[in-house]
């Protein structure tokens, strides 16, 4: 089985070919394709790293183009002093699916 390594929004992930995750918000629609260089490519036993990418393609589909995950809550709170702020924060994300690594 063929993967490879992808570098999107500050992060590196490890996908395979059908193979549907969240990226952080690309600014896409729904059904519109993307492709991603490629870090790094395993296949079985052997492996091909870029310096710092290398020639290959990996094509995705947008499944669902924005929308927020969980919301996460931060709280500041000091005692004895009346201080209490509670924040919340939604992230953005875009689920896209590997069609293909070429």
């Amino acid at each position: 089985m063929k993967k490879a390594v992808i570098q999107t929004g500050g992060k590196q992930y490890l996908v395979k070919e059908g193979q549907t995750f969240d990226v952080e918000l690309l600014n896409k629609k729904d059904g519109d394709k993307v492709s991603f260089e490629a870090l790094a490519i395993i296949e079985g036993d052997k492996s091909e790293f870029g310096a710092p990418t290398l020639k290959n393609k990996v094509d995705a589909e947008v499944v669902k183009g924005d929308y927020q995950g969980t919301k996460v809550v931060s709280i500041r709170f000091k005692a004895k002093k009346r201080v209490d702020v509670k924040r919340g924060h939604r992230q953005r994300y875009s689920k896209i699916k590997i069609s293909k690594i070429a």
